[in-house]
Order: structure tokens, then C-alpha cells, then sequence
């Protein structure tokens, strides 16, 4: 439903069945659904070609959508661009669930195209500009452009949108970087080529951020952070945090082994690391608590208590609301 794997084991646990992971690897084949199954759409939303396949079967596919409202946002953001014979360029990872479903959307109205990062998008700039030619573009944006995208006609016109969980600060440097582009192309001009489309991060993936970079004026021994380790928001806090504090990604508090060991997630690396001396010593430390957009509070609540206990004489959570009340 989530890149949390505690939320989706629960779902499990219940008896929900995944159809496909986050990869697109099939678990129940299609054919095995019925018009009577209910298949509830997740947060990320489906590709046009999935719910057709849903439809066909008989399922209702719009009863248990549960497509975030800000995933919506951006595809009818697409639609307009669209209508207005925009190309889309979206800010993206190609392979998420996410990015995939709204490259299928945007692509049913408009020439589309995913970058990942600013690196991409400067060679994205160098094809508008003619600088690399339309076989650079088709090899180096093999399987993220949409079917019969040709360079050489659909970079007139563009506009950027994004998948919700990137860096905003990461998708605003990409639309300055495509707008300047167009300036450079069509000088004053330019707004007739450039859709100057606002950020469209939901509010809980920018609340996340925001809270981050105020963080990061902090002192502190660690970071600790919350969440799926499949959660591109939470891959970016850990990111942000990294740059400033030893940073500790678990999925829950069972990571937390003793105050001697941590099982901890390197993302880069995409494995599962053990850390030893990773608590300091003494009575007092100083620790960044955060998570992820998708992480449920309770899982944060646990670590928080779980690291207590190595601090003999902390004050309960009943004892320090007493205390604030008292404070008053």
C-alpha cells in the first residue's frame, strides 16, 4: 500500500494478498481474478494499463482507489500541460511504482520523459538545445520517454511536474534549470515555451523536508530515522541528515539490538548493515528522532522507547507530560 514494510506486513497478516511487489514482479496472475475479488489501489496509484486490465475483469476499480490526492494533483497538472500541447517532463525514479503510473497517465496525453536527478536534466538541456543528438537522447533515455517522442519536435513546449516524494528543493533546481534553458533558446519570449508550474509535493513529504533542514541547525550525537527502507521521501531525509550527523535508517525497533548494536539500512549500498558503539557513553546524548511521510507514528514511538531504556533514570512519557502540565 506504502513503502513501509511494518504497515504491509500487517495488511498481510490480516490476509490481503499483493498482486505485484514494488518491482512489478507478478504474484497473483490476472486470470485469477474475479469481478467479485476486491483490489484496492494504492497510495502511488496504477497505470492506465493495469486499471484496464482491472475493468476488463470486472472489478471495480474507483470502489477502493485510494490514489493520494496529490498524486492526483499531478496528473491532472499533466492533463492540462497536455491540453495545452505542453511536453512533461517529470521529476523521477523511472522504476517507482509511483513514477511509473504517472509517466502512464501524462503519457496518454502528452510526449513525457523522467529525469532523475539534475544530472539528467542537463542532458535533457543539451538535447533542446542541439547540442546532443536525437540518437544521444533516445540511447541515454532508453525505456523513460514515451512511445513515437521525437527530440526534434516535442521540446518546443514544456512543463515540469514530479513525483511527490523527491526532494522539492532537487525538483525546483530542475524547473530553473529547463526554464533558463528556454530563456537561452527564446529570450523574452520564453514564457510561451515554459509552463511555470509550481512544486507539487504533498504537504506531509514537505512538512518532512522542512522539519529536516531545521535539524540540521541542531547539535546533536546521532540521527536516527524511521522507515521503509524502500521509501524514497525516507531515503532523502536520511540523505539530508547524513550530510551533518551519524545517521542510523531502521525500519522499526527491532533494529535496535542493544545500546552496543544497531542493524541499520545503507542505502547506498542497499543492504543491511550492523554498527557496534553506535550509543554514546555516558547519562546524556543528544539524539535526532524523524521519519518518514508513509512511517506510522507508533513505530517511531517505539524506537524512541526502545533507546530510553539504555538511560537509566529517564523520566517515563506519563512522567514528562506530568511534568509539562506542572510547568504550565
Amino acid at each position: 500500500m506504502i513503502h513501509n514494510q511494518e504497515v504491509n506486513r500487517d495488511l498481510q497478516n490480516q490476509g490481503i494478498q499483493f498482486i505485484m511487489d514494488t518491482d512489478g514482479t507478478q504474484f497473483v496472475p490476472w486470470e485469477e481474478l474475479t469481478a467479485d475479488d476486491v483490489v484496492i489501489i494504492p497510495a502511488f496509484g496504477t497505470t492506465i494499463e493495469i486499471e484496464n486490465k482491472l475493468n476488463a475483469i470486472g472489478i471495480q476499480v474507483e470502489q477502493y482507489n485510494t490514489t493520494c490526492p496529490f498524486v492526483e494533483k499531478v496528473w491532472k497538472r499533466s492533463a492540462k500541460l497536455g491540453d495545452e500541447n505542453h511536453t512533461i517532463i517529470i521529476h523521477g525514479k523511472h522504476n517507482h511504482e509511483e513514477t511509473r503510473a504517472t509517466f502512464s497517465h501524462s503519457a496518454s496525453k502528452a510526449p513525457s520523459v523522467i529525469v532523475k536527478n539534475i544530472d539528467e536534466a542537463r542532458t535533457l538541456g543539451k538535447v533542446i538545445k542541439k547540442q546532443l543528438s536525437k540518437e544521444d537522447f533516445y540511447q541515454f533515455f532508453e525505456g523513460k520517454y514515451s512511445e513515437g517522442f521525437d527530440p526534434d519536435r516535442h521540446f518546443d513546449k514544456v512543463g515540469v511536474v514530479n513525483q511527490t516524494t523527491m526532494l522539492a528543493t532537487e525538483t525546483q533546481e530542475i524547473a530553473d534549470y529547463i526554464k533558463q534553458v528556454m530563456v537561452d533558446l527564446h529570450d523574452k519570449d520564453y514564457k510561451a515555451h515554459f509552463a511555470d508550474t509550481r512544486d507539487t509535493l504533498c504537504y506531509a513529504t514537505n512538512d518532512n523536508q522542512d522539519a529536516t533542514y531545521g535539524l540540521l541547525q541542531e547539535k546533536a550525537d546521532f540521527a536516527i530515522v524511521v522507515g521503509g527502507y524502500n521509501s524514497s521521501n525516507t531515503s532523502h531525509i536520511v540523505e539530508l541528515l547524513s550530510r551533518k550527523f551519524p545517521t542510523y535508517f531502521v525500519n522499526s525497533a527491532e533494529e535496535i539490538k542493544s545500546n552496543e548494536e544497531i542493524h541499520h539500512y545503507d542505502y547506498d549500498a542497499k543492504k543491511i548493515i550492523r554498527s557496534t558503539g553506535w550509543l554514546p557513553p555516558g547519562e546524556r546524548a543528544k539524539i535526532v528522532l524523524t521519519s518518514g511521510a508513509s512511517c506510522p507514528d507508533t513505530l517511531v514511538d517505539e524506537v524512541m522507547l526502545k533507546i530510553l531504556e539504555y538511560f537509566p533514570g529517564t523520566l517515563s512519557v506519563e512522567e514528562l507530560f506530568a511534568q509539562m502540565d506542572l510547568n504550565e
